[in-house]
């Protein structure tokens, strides 16, 4: 305790004289002159001090005539002092507990305030020693209360060895004394709780009357006031629902009430909480099981306005509604004050603080700083706030000194401004402008953001939707919508609907944009906090608008993951694409920090669609090209792949053991191979282990190597496909595995070796060009890919490979034809032709090739084609994958132009560089015949009985 507090206080071992920097004026002489006495040969400088602020303090002179001598020596190192009193409360026998107590309480308060009054210390020096002494006080008075119930024999199971931890019970510290920021004269709001889990359930009951009783003899051994004084008003009443439950209650009874009744009042509460006395380490276990309800996922907007609304419910209960005037003002909850700016601090850490544990902090000074530096506040009105922060305190602090009282107001009368001015060592006027301008600056920069969330809809907003008359009969049904159906939703909404609407009216088709919203509308599960969120940040409805104007699928995806939208304002959702190494280590990272194995997969699962719905928009709206979205999804899926692999074979682990001989990688085939995928595809790979020989795990239920393997392979696909809380990962195929799917889902090293020397297809060679290892043990992957490269350089002869090509192609044109004009992936000239094309020419100079320009310049130097047909074959595959990439954005299956819509077929047009639609459709028809025309040229015409087949 005491290192902490030197700490907190940046104490030195220097005399009090030397770190005085300011001196209160004498308010009352007759006062000061009653001070000389007992002050008699302090330093001159120590003196001035203490003569300044007894003169203005009546609550310091009679601390003073009580610890004179104390202080005489205390001055000599203030902080050594102060450290020494704090340790010294955990020593006191039982008989001077409460006595000693209050001893140390004066000593502490009465250099605290020389210290502050003289500027020796800062207030976070000031605040961190009373803090650090209610610390000291409770845990000594609450071993005393436990003491007496362990003689008693009233705690079941529990000697006085289970002091030190308090037999499992805990006290929080809430509120100021929590953000050890607690005030000269502040009450202190504690919650007791005792963790149940330490006591048999047929003696619960006994050990809860134990605490309760222990929790009392803790509060009045602090809050009695006795001929010594007192040591701390206690209030426990932020326990949960405090009229009906005990003062101290089981952790897993608050646990239960925090998640099924907790308000945002208490979350904002629970910011600041901190372990203080008693079992420590089952504080924090406890704070660790309520961050899910303090700290959301998603960015709570709805917190802003809850929160206004309990700063308008204080204002009218303590009627402190009006403007600001000085006498009697209220520094803590009146206009422009102390709770303001904490008021306006907390929102934003509840906001933003579960996606960032950066800003799980407890200071309020220190959280402004944060949030500042995150980009969640200007950083000028951080240190704005502050400042006046540290000044109202430093206001409060005088207050209070003067007659130990529990106020926040200023004085009333032109004699209490007199003294608080000689306590500031200020001029009246100068002081009473400082205040006035203070509190002003406070109130115009906290209530503009909270006034926000309640405010109606703009003039312009409504005139611009009435500039277009919608259909009724859409607007209508909107309040049947499961979003609307709560009051507070249809609330938020009816505020937000004229801006929305005046969007609307500003698309190209005002009339099908707003079908298109209705029917984002319509699957949105629940609203408050979207709606929350677009009121709160007006442009997100633009982005919103384009996105279910344009793209159904991704509007479907957005209704039922509207959580996405926090990526956009909450993390780097413009910035430069970190690359798959990056987004690997955050997803490890996201993972670490998951309490067990169905949250990693569901975290898994929200971490993925918030860097999938960003690769979407940013192709959407032209930030990036489809060959570079490509490669995003690639590396997304892969990162996935590398970061969750490792987690499901620990998981399996624990119950089989370790995976034996050198472990599995994951092999990926296809465009997972290639590195090039769309916002649908599946993940195309295979599962290789090595079991160097052993024969089965090592576990709790061993199994055999090949059983262990396939069940580990099962437990990935789960992993992967299940549709948990959040939705599916990602649809897995296993169907390029030796034999297909009657293969094992895991092929041995050795069986897959075989197996491709031995009896593969060449179409299983021609899949080996675009294969790649995507996750696993570093040494086998390097096996791994060693072998792939050995197979491919065994190589085919060229003109079974093309002879095969070819016959693949007529069985493909037998078995299914092109989906119109816009399916860019089936039929001649179109993707799957050319990939296979490229992988022939791969194929036959025995390499792979993931990027269709090696393929085709492997081609080329096998001359089946010559550089100008490359160079076509190339232009024609960069449409097809354009197209393919970007219909995908807008529809799970090829672009059918009947469901399109203009803004669908602007964007088409947009991203191939056509200036219309018709343009589009024209130009890739002309693209597939002439890239169809070449691959039949370089081919050999296929077996007179399959060209037949065909037909």
């Amino acid at each position: 305790m005491a290192r902490h507090c030197r700490k907190a206080r940046g104490m030195t071992t220097s005399h009090l004289s030397s770190q005085i920097t300011r001196t209160p004026r004498i308010f009352d002489s007759s006062r000061a002159a009653d001070a000389a006495p007992l002050i008699d040969g302090f330093d001159p400088a120590v003196a001035a001090l203490i003569q300044g602020a007894v003169s203005a303090a009546p609550y310091l002179m009679g601390l003073l005539e009580r610890e004179a001598e104390w202080l005489r020596g205390a001055v000599e190192d203030p902080g050594t002092a102060v450290d020494a009193v704090i340790a010294g409360a955990a020593k006191l026998a039982a008989s001077d507990l409460a006595d000693g107590l209050r001893r140390g309480k004066r000593r502490v308060a009465l250099m605290a305030a020389l210290a502050d009054l003289g500027g020796a210390w800062s207030l976070e020096q000031v605040t961190g020693a009373l803090t650090d002494y209610a610390d000291a006080a409770c845990g000594a008075a609450l071993r005393g209360g436990l003491a007496a119930q362990i003689r008693r024999g009233k705690m079941p199971g529990l000697t006085e060895d289970d002091l030190a931890d308090a037999g499992g019970m805990v006290v929080l510290a809430m509120g100021k004394m929590g953000a050890h920021e607690l005030n000269y004269s502040s009450d202190i709001d504690l919650i007791c709780l005792f963790d149940e889990t330490r006591f048999d359930p047929d003696d619960f009951h006994d050990a809860r009357t134990g605490f309760v009783r222990a929790t009392r003899a803790m509060s009045g051994t602090l809050n009695d006031l006795t001929a010594e004084g007192y040591v701390f008003r206690t209030d426990l009443r932020l326990r949960p629902d405090p009229a009906v439950t005990p003062v101290c209650m089981a952790m897993e009874a608050a646990e239960r009430y925090y998640e099924s009744l907790g308000r945002t009042w208490e979350r904002a509460a629970y910011i600041k909480a901190r372990p203080a006395a008693g079992d420590l380490a089952a504080g924090d276990r406890f704070l660790k099981a309520l961050r899910p309800f303090v700290w959301r996922r998603h960015l709570d907007f709805a917190a802003i306005q809850d929160a206004h609304d309990m700063r308008l419910a204080i204002r009218e209960h303590k009627g402190l509604g009006g403007p600001i005037t000085l006498p009697g003002h209220n520094m803590k909850l009146g206009r422009g004050g102390i709770r303001e700016i904490e008021f306006f601090t907390q929102t934003r850490q509840l906001i933003a603080g579960g996606r960032d544990p950066d800003l799980q902090l407890r200071g309020t000074c220190e959280s402004l700083s944060v949030l500042a530096d995150k980009g969640w506040v200007p950083p000028d009105v951080a240190q704005v706030l502050a400042d006046h922060y540290r000044y109202h305190r430093t206001v409060e602090h005088r207050v209070q000194m003067v007659r130990d009282a529990q106020t926040h107001n200023l004085p009333q009368s032109p004699e209490g401004f007199a003294r608080l001015a000689a306590m500031m060592d200020k001029d009246l006027p100068e002081l009473e402008a400082d205040l006035h301008e203070r509190l002003s600056a406070v109130h115009e920069l906290t209530e503009g953001f909270f006034a926000a969330s309640r405010a109606p809809a703009p003039d312009a907003a409504k005139e611009a939707a009435a500039d277009h008359v919608f259909d009724h009969q859409v607007l209508d049904r909107w309040q049947s919508y499961p979003a609307l159906r709560s009051e507070r939703g249809l609330e938020i909404f009816e505020r937000l609907k004229p801006d929305l609407l005046a969007r609307l009216a500003r698309a190209a088709k005002p009339d099908e944009a707003l079908l298109a919203f209705d029917g984002f509308l319509a699957g949105l599960p629940a609203g408050v906090q979207l709606f929350s969120l677009l009121k709160a940040n007006p442009q997100l409805a633009d982005l919103l608008i384009d996105i279910v104007s344009t793209s159904p699928a991704l509007a479907v995806h957005l209704s039922r993951n509207a959580g996405v939208f926090d990526a956009v304002i909450g993390g780097d959702f413009f910035s430069d694409w970190p690359g798959q190494g990056a987004l690997t280590e955050m997803l490890a990272e996201t993972l670490a920090a998951e309490p067990d194995y169905e949250a990693q997969l569901d975290g898994t699962r929200r971490w993925a669609r918030e860097w999938h719905f960003r690769i979407g928009v940013h192709l959407l709206r032209g930030l990036s090209d489809a060959a570079t979205a490509g490669r995003q999804y690639a590396e997304l899926a892969r990162a996935v792949l590398t970061a969750l692999w490792p987690v499901v074979t620990a998981q399996f682990a624990l119950r089989h053991g370790p995976p034996p001989g050198r472990g599995a990688v994951l092999l990926g085939m296809g465009s997972l191979g290639a590195g090039r995928l769309t916002a649908t595809s599946d993940l195309d790979m295979l599962v290789i282990y090595d079991p160097d020989g052993q024969d089965s795990s090592e576990g709790k239920r061993p199994l055999a190597s090949r059983l262990y393997y396939a069940r580990l392979t099962q437990a990935m696909i789960t992993a992967m496909t299940a549709p948990m809380a959040q939705g599916r990962l990602y649809e897995v195929d296993m169907r390029l595995r030796p034999s297909g799917n009657q293969g094992p889902v895991a092929t041995s090293l050795s069986s897959f070796e075989s197996y491709q020397k031995d009896e593969a297809w060449v179409w299983e060679h021609l899949a080996l060009t675009r294969a790649d290892v995507v996750a696993g043990p570093a040494a086998l992957s390097a096996d791994v890919a060693a072998l792939c490269a050995a197979i491919l350089r065994s190589g085919r002869p060229g003109d079974q490979v093309l002879s095969e090509v070819a016959q693949m192609r007529t069985r493909i044109k037998a078995a299914k034809a092109p989906d119109g004009p816009f399916d860019a992936k089936i039929g001649a000239g179109r993707l799957q032709d050319i990939e296979l094309f490229a992988q022939a020419g791969a194929l036959m100079q025995g390499r792979a090739a993931h990027d269709i320009a090696d393929g085709l310049g492997a081609g080329k130097a096998s001359k089946v084609i010559t550089a100008d047909q490359r160079a076509v074959l190339q232009q024609a595959y960069d449409q097809c994958w354009t197209l393919q990439c970007a219909g995908r954005l807008l529809s799970a299956h090829p672009v059918q132009t009947d469901k399109l819509g203009q803004a669908g077929e602007k964007f088409l047009a947009r991203t191939l560089g056509c200036d219309t639609f018709a343009d589009l459709e024209t130009q890739m028809t002309q693209t597939y015949a002439a890239a169809a025309e070449m691959i039949d040229t370089a081919l050999p015409v296929p077996p007179t009985n399959q060209a037949n087949e065909a037909t």
